[in-house]
Order: C-alpha cells, then structure tokens, then sequence
C-alpha cells in the first residue's frame, strides 16, 4: 500500500479496524510524507515529500476566480521528491513506457490548461501564470447558481417529486429518514447509543493537518466533548470531567465541555487530533461508521450514534456543577 497526500490513521472511519490493518504482518506499507503523521508510524518504508517552498505547483481557484503558479522558493532538501516526480520514477522502473510518465510538471500544468471542455480556462497559458501574479478565469460577474434555469436533473427543473429517487428505493418527496446505527439499519435510535455525535473541524486544524503544530495545539488545549447540560447532569457528568464516547466500533477519551450551544440529544467534538495528542491514542474516528450515504454513496461521518459515559477513574471536576452549563 503506498500512501500520500493522507493520514487515513486519523482521518479515515472506523478508525480501529483501520490501526489493525495497517499494523498487519502481511502488509508492506509506503507513506510519502513531510511529516512523521499517525500513519507515517506504520511505514515500512518511508520516503521524504516536497513541501510548497520547494515544488512547482497549480494553484486552483478554490471559492475564487482565479489562478496562481507557484515555483519553488528553495531546491528540494536531501531526497525529497513531489508527487510527480515520485510516480514518474515508479512508473519507468517498473517498466511503464506511457508518454505521461515523462512529463514533467509544467507540462501537466500546460495540459491542464488545454482544456476545451472548460471555457473558464480559455486562453490562459503556462506561460501567462509564469509572467507572475494571478490570472482571472473566465467568468463573467454577476454568476449566481442557475441563473440559465436549468438544473441538473432529467427535467431541468427543481424536482420537489423525484422519479429517480423513487426508482433508486427513496422517498421521493423531501423527508426525514430517523438515523439508525449499524451497517444494516437493525438498530433503531432508541437503543443504547441515544446520541448523535458530530465532528467538526475546529479553528486550528484542517482534518488532522496543522494539528501537530506546537502554537496550534496550545490554541486548543486538548480534546473536548461539547455536550448540553441535560445530557451531562442525567449521565452524572460535570463540566471537565474525563468522558468516554463510545459505541460497537470504538471509543474516544475526551474532556467534557457542558453547553447549551448543542441541542440535547447531540455531542460535538472539534477537529481531527493525532493520536499521540489523544488519551488513549484514539480519536473520534474509533467511533464512525464505514457504511455509505444511502444516495451519492459518500461517507457518513457525522451520521453517527453513540453513548458517553463519566469516566471512573476522573476526578478533575469535583465539586463543580453540572448544571452550571459553562463551556
């Protein structure tokens, strides 16, 4: 298995079974890192990865309209390679002759580009992006969404009755669907994990990028569970106090913050820590499900039953209320 631009040992779900197959006798593991991540541990082999300062790189407009090329800053240090350069090597000393292999960066940028499929990119070149500064895509002002009327389905209209959902098993008028736990559904809400836990990013972390940033890790302290104080106070649980998040897949120490910013019913934990920043070196992910979106078949990270418990052994907030409901 070679891994790169990832760190599925914390961002990947149900992250138990994820640690236990990465830690397979039988699995010889490369990781093409910067960094030495929660994944990088699992290496057997690990190579050394440009950073921004020493690689050319497209940089995309993401929520802007416009395109910048960086160059690299610094040569490349010791036997760092980028992406490219990495899998070209690969490729020509397994025996690969495909002319892609030998193209360099530039010209997959150029090829980028040459995209006639993408009228946004009409007439920007390589060259234009070298000449230095961002080039605006081609998009006229105003552009809102669907302006044309047209919308992405077989009608071309906003769908409130979807044919297709209905074809596919769904609904197909908008409704709600109650989350059930387990990857067949069998496990209604009601039963032992009650509540709903959500994962978002926090302030300093981008997933688990940054999250092994010293300034960062001092901005957010430590792991935390935001929970509302009804929740708290019928589980026994004070503001500080060591909780364990858990269900069937696994389980997260983390430190109780009692708040009314969550509904009742919901927990929260903020950001993805490595686990050396985590007591017991798990992180939220021990408790995700792998089962797929029942449309777009996409992940369900914050589709997510669970279960928190005081833990026993914690004394860190004796004498506090739990109803004080401060965060």
């Amino acid at each position: 298995m070679v891994v790169y631009n990832a760190n599925p040992a914390v961002i990947a779900p149900d992250q138990t079974r994820v640690l236990a197959g990465l830690a397979r006798e039988d699995l010889f593991t490369v990781v093409h890192e910067q960094l030495l991540t929660d994944t990088a541990r699992y290496a057997d082999l690990l190579l050394p990865a440009t950073t921004h300062f020493e690689q050319t790189d497209l940089y995309s407009s993401y929520w802007h309209l416009y395109l910048n090329l960086a160059e690299p800053a610094i040569p490349a240090l010791g036997e760092a390679k980028p992406n490219v350069e990495l899998f070209a090597l690969l490729a020509q000393r397994l025996g690969f002759e495909d002319a892609c292999f030998q193209d360099g960066v530039e010209a997959l940028i150029s090829q980028a580009l040459d995209n006639p499929a993408n009228a946004c990119l009409d007439g920007i070149t390589l060259e234009q992006l070298k000449a230095g500064g961002p080039v605006r895509l081609n998009v006229e002002e105003p552009h809102p969404a669907f302006a044309d009327g047209h919308f992405p389905t077989p009608s071309g209209k906003i769908e409130l009755y979807s044919e297709r959902m209905a074809r596919a098993g769904h609904d197909p008028l908008p409704t709600h669907a109650p989350l059930t736990e387990g990857g067949d559904g069998e496990q209604p809400p009601a039963g032992p994990y009650p509540l709903i836990f959500i994962t978002p990013p926090n302030h300093f972390f981008l997933n688990s990028t940054y999250a092994n940033m010293p300034s960062n890790i001092r901005s957010e302290e430590r792991p935390r569970l935001e929970i509302h104080p009804e929740d708290a106070r019928s589980r026994g649980i004070l503001d500080g106090d060591a909780v364990q998040v858990f269900n069937a897949r696994g389980q997260v120490q983390l430190e109780a913050s009692l708040t009314d910013t969550v509904r009742p019913g919901v927990v929260v934990s903020r950001g993805l820590w490595w686990g050396r920043q985590s007591p017991g070196g798990h992180g939220v992910n021990a408790t995700t499900p792998q089962r797929l979106a029942d449309m777009g078949g996409g992940a369900t990270f914050f589709s997510n039953l669970v279960e928190v418990e005081r833990s026993e052994d914690d004394q860190s907030a004796s004498g506090r209320c739990a109803g004080d409901g401060a965060s």
